[in-house]
């Protein structure tokens, strides 16, 4: 039998909590943040494989904190802003979203500025919020997807004991283009810690 964790006493109205890692902090977005999620999500690099394109404009960034921001008051889903503990500009977002407190589970979503790319940082700020889901949340399951050219992302699941579990053939319609997802799975079981 799968033990029952207590998730209605985390508070997610009063905010996001800060959760820290070796060398990144993972905190609540706020209007401060506003230029700083335009450059990430304006970079076609890092929207090749996102489920939209890239941002065209300031308000789309201010727009998009809005909506994070009704995410995290509805208890939809809560997206981090992922800064260096050495610098307060955010340089990423990790995302737990469609929480479905029934069945335990949750997806995940993870973007990094480019120019930070490779130094493991992305690895550090996913396997801080999979720590935060599994331990915090009570989760059972986390499910995530990526572009199956998206290999980096892949690896850094894999890392953390994510499973493939299924391709799914032009899932997305991203710029004109069908983009294929492979569909990934990992159980609190399998999780392997890295922190």
């Amino acid at each position: 039998m799968i033990e029952r964790a207590d998730t209605a006493a985390y508070d997610f109205a009063k905010g996001l909590p800060e959760l820290d890692s070796k060398r990144v902090r993972l905190r609540q977005l706020g209007e401060a943040d506003v230029a700083d999620l335009f450059e990430i999500f304006s970079d076609p690099e890092v929207t090749r494989y996102w489920g939209s394109g890239p941002l065209s404009r300031i308000d789309d960034a201010r727009t998009l904190l809005e909506e994070i921001e009704a995410g995290r008051r509805d208890q939809r889903f809560f997206q981090w802003g992922i800064v260096l503990k050495s610098d307060p500009r955010v340089i990423g977002t990790c995302t737990l979203y469609a929480w479905n407190r029934e069945h335990r589970r949750a997806e995940l979503g993870f973007a990094l500025k480019p120019s930070l790319w490779g130094q493991g940082l992305a690895s550090e700020a996913v396997d801080r919020v999979v720590d935060f889901g599994f331990d915090e949340l009570g989760l059972h399951r986390l499910e995530a997807d990526s572009d199956p050219r998206n290999t980096a992302s892949i690896r850094i699941l894999m890392k953390l004991g994510f499973r493939e579990e299924g391709y799914l053939r032009e899932r997305y319609l991203i710029g004109g283009e069908a983009q294929d997802a492979v569909f990934m799975g990992l159980l609190r079981t399998e999780w392997v810690r890295t922190l």
